[in-house]
């Protein structure tokens, strides 16, 4: 060992690409392969190439800052693996890019929201910003921040967002469609729903697909009811009762994330259910939590963490003009229903 650090030109040679190709992975410029891209990020970690973040700033005379803004309220419990899934996401890519990230959390409740963001980017000096949902749909948020001359991405947008500026996600009508086929393939027929916030607009694409399937079977409203959650494990353990005592007796209980479902499995643990037998109950995202609850969670996997990742990829992208696309575009990463055992044949 040398003691040399590696170079950009070290990074090409290990991973057999051209210097140019290195340098567009480093600023997640579009064009480049899947394939291409792993081999990169593998000789950066085999080499621990790391940019050199005070150089690039000063050549480039940026702050080399970018926002995260969550909709968090921190008076309640926040939707935990999400937030931090997406946050080590940018982390990692951050500090591959040579950027730093600045997470906040902006009640969406609170009635100075979009100011709170605007003087974030001032005060901090943010070149770029990305929004969470439901932000992420926040079109006048949106365009006061392009207004600033602020770059923003969004993340996991639910349709008013797309179009304004780059995102990504998961097709989350899809989502909710996939895991609703999976139920009626077991025979159910009758469901509660725990859908997330009001103007959650990515959460409520996934009720929206769920109710496609179940129309696709000729099932109506009268199939299924539905209680509003806030994504925490809480709110699962209030609603599920409710739910479970309605007339209905619905034979399934479909969650839009994983923690309420884990709320909603240990308020049918406490009245004594059989899960799966009496009762199947699915979630949204395959966190940690699905994999240890008992019984683990059936639910829809959707890379979290990557899309963190990507968000940074992009924002840097237009940042540095390895992207100039004069149109936006959308990233949309693949998600598949994740079966374990807490979903049986009616």
């Amino acid at each position: 060992m040398t003691g040399k650090r590696p170079t950009i030109d070290d990074v090409a040679r290990v991973s057999g690409v051209a210097r140019v190709t290195v340098s567009r992975v480093l600023n997640g410029g579009p064009n480049v392969r899947d394939e291409v891209r792993t081999r990169v990020m593998r000789a950066i970690e085999q080499l621990d190439y790391k940019v050199n973040p005070q150089a690039r700033s000063l050549a480039g005379g940026a702050s080399r800052l970018l926002a995260f803004v969550f909709a968090s309220d921190l008076e309640n419990d926040p939707n935990s693996y999400y937030e931090s899934a997406l946050e080590l996401g940018a982390l990692r890519a951050c500090l591959t890019l040579g950027y730093q990230v600045l997470v906040q959390n902006v009640p969406q409740q609170t009635p100075d929201r979009e100011k709170r963001v605007l003087d974030l980017i001032t005060s901090q000096r943010c070149e770029g910003l990305i929004l969470s949902p439901p932000y992420s749909d926040d079109v006048s948020l949106i365009q006061a921040a392009l207004a600033q001359g602020c770059k923003v991405v969004t993340v996991s947008p639910g349709g008013p967002g797309r179009g304004i500026v780059d995102g990504v996600g998961v097709d989350d009508e899809a989502g909710g469609y996939d895991m609703a086929c999976e139920l009626l393939s077991l025979g159910h027929r009758r469901f509660g729903f725990i859908a997330g916030l009001e103007g959650h607009l990515s959460a409520d694409r996934r009720m929206k697909g769920f109710e496609r399937a179940l129309a696709e079977q000729g099932l109506g409203d009268d199939a299924w009811i539905m209680a509003r959650g806030d994504f925490t494990f809480r709110s699962g353990t209030h609603l599920a009762p409710g739910l479970l005592d309605h007339p209905l007796s619905p034979s399934a209980l479909v969650c839009a994330n994983d923690d309420m479902a884990a709320g909603a499995l240990s308020a049918a643990h406490a009245r004594g259910l059989s899960i799966p037998r009496d009762l199947s109950i699915t979630g949204f995202d395959d966190a940690p939590v699905a994999a240890i609850v008992w019984p683990p969670l059936t639910t829809v996997h959707q890379p979290v963490k990557v899309l963190g990742q990507r968000a940074v990829e992009m924002l840097v992208a237009r940042l540095t003009g390895a992207n100039t696309a004069s149109e936006p575009v959308f990233q949309q990463l693949d998600h598949a229903v994740v079966r374990r055992q807490t979903t049986a044949a009616q």
